[in-house]
């Protein structure tokens, strides 16, 4: 082992420590993003009263319950990011101009924050999709605007949470880990030397990418230390994989539930789930009943009748699994505090109505978090507020020092903190 490997090994123990020592702390905010990428009717889901004595919509009355633990948004979106089922992969990056030619995404609101408050927790994020098409969606993505593939095995994430391996699976682990540092040597090395011969811009932009191929480094000892420690023991049995993707709420139930689990217990503090409605085929509405066609002509109804009724259907199965997933972050108590008041959970779509391709006035619920919630903020329909000011707003509530993000102009002004705890 050089001399320089062992600097940037001292140099990443430096850099891990102040996580490793929040292993015994509190929990602190985390974050669950949802977005189903076909959406949901417009007219039964926002309210037709703004402000804090809102009159619930008949989608919103399932969750009645939580009335004050959440806030639902009216006209937002994001700036220039059009066209149709394009959009569905800059839900949370705001990347504009997707149909362009050339387009390259951008980093995702997940690891943006995951990049700023470093990581404290086994996975730095959590990428989940149902029936997802894993070479082609993603809510994640890099800052260099690289598809994150997201896992949609419920099996498989539990057994990387909880499932410790045998000494020498731990150790053929540790070993692949030193190969791919060994790997990054060789070409810090070769990188270095080339750069000797280059130009001042040119040298600039390779010290930019040997930053990026050190926080690697520093990343790959982080998995190292983690690979030593025991895993946390799992509060329920490994599931059942459902592999059929007709039984999309059973799917989505499902890795709601993983969500929670991995929040609960603090395998990570940052979750993204897609809901790939679009590449669900005819699915079962209900045990005896499956639906006349695939969600994505669905969503195309036309104002068909029987189209409508079955997208109600989904829609309003899909509102009683949120309140499922909020009651589960409300019963569960951590330091005497629920982990719903610790957790924002953010709904939503890149589809403000999937039946006209429209991108505009997007549907967006935000529970949880810690914020003074029970409204309905609404904003110019025909002129949006950008959808990155909410997100903006969410990594400020994180403790993410920032004042932008993507196309945003700034926070949402009237969504107040409940308190500073």
């Amino acid at each position: 082992m050089n001399t320089r490997r062992r600097f940037l090994r001292t140099a990443g123990v430096a850099l891990a420590m102040p996580a490793l020592e929040c292993f015994a702390r509190t929990p602190e905010r985390g974050m669950l993003l949802i977005s189903n990428n076909l959406g949901v009717l417009p007219k039964p889901f926002f309210p037709q009263t703004a402000g804090r004595d809102y009159t619930l919509s008949p989608y919103l009355a399932a969750l009645a319950e939580f009335r004050n633990d959440f806030t639902v948004f009216s006209g937002l979106s994001h700036p220039a990011v059009e066209g149709g089922h394009s959009t569905e992969n800059c839900f949370l990056t705001g990347a504009r101009g997707p149909t362009k030619s050339g387009f390259r995404n951008s980093i995702s609101l997940d690891q943006f924050a995951a990049e700023k408050l470093g990581q404290a927790t086994r996975f730095a994020t959590l990428n989940l999709g149902v029936n997802i098409d894993k070479a082609n969606r993603s809510l994640s993505w890099t800052r260099d605007g690289v598809l994150l593939p997201a896992e949609d095995s419920a099996p498989s994430l539990f057994r990387k949470m909880f499932v410790q391996g045998e000494p020498a699976e731990v150790e053929r682990q540790l070993h692949r880990l030193e190969e791919r540092g060994s790997i990054l040597d060789t070409l810090l090395d070769d990188t270095r030397q080339f750069g000797q011969r280059l130009g001042r811009d040119d040298r600039a932009r390779l010290d930019q990418y040997l930053t990026s191929v050190r926080e690697v480094e520093v990343r790959l000892h982080l998995a190292g230390e983690w690979e030593k420690r025991p895993k946390p023991t799992a509060a329920r049995p490994e599931p059942a994989e459902i592999q059929d993707k007709k039984l999309f709420f059973e799917k989505f139930d499902l890795m709601l539930s993983m969500a929670q689990l991995a929040l609960e217990s603090d395998s990570t503090r940052i979750v993204t789930l897609m809901v790939d409605a679009f590449a669900t085929p005819v699915f079962k509405l209900h045990p005896d009943q499956d639906t006349t066609d695939g969600y994505h002509n669905l969503s195309h109804h036309g104002q068909a009748s029987e189209k409508l009724r079955q997208l109600d259907d989904a829609d309003r199965q899909q509102m009683a699994l949120l309140r499922k997933l909020l009651r589960g972050l409300a019963e569960k108590k951590e330091s005497g505090q629920r982990l719903l008041d610790r957790t924002m959970v953010l709904y939503g779509s890149n589809m403000g109505d999937a039946n006209t391709h429209d991108n505009t006035n997007l549907p967006i619920l935000l529970a949880g978090g810690g914020f003074k919630h029970g409204q309905h903020l609404a904003f110019r329909r025909d002129n949006n507020t950008p959808l990155a000011n909410l997100y903006v707003s969410m990594l400020q509530r994180m403790g993410v020092e920032t004042d932008s993000f993507a196309s945003s102009t700034g926070r949402i002004e009237n969504l107040e903190n409940a308190s500073a705890g």
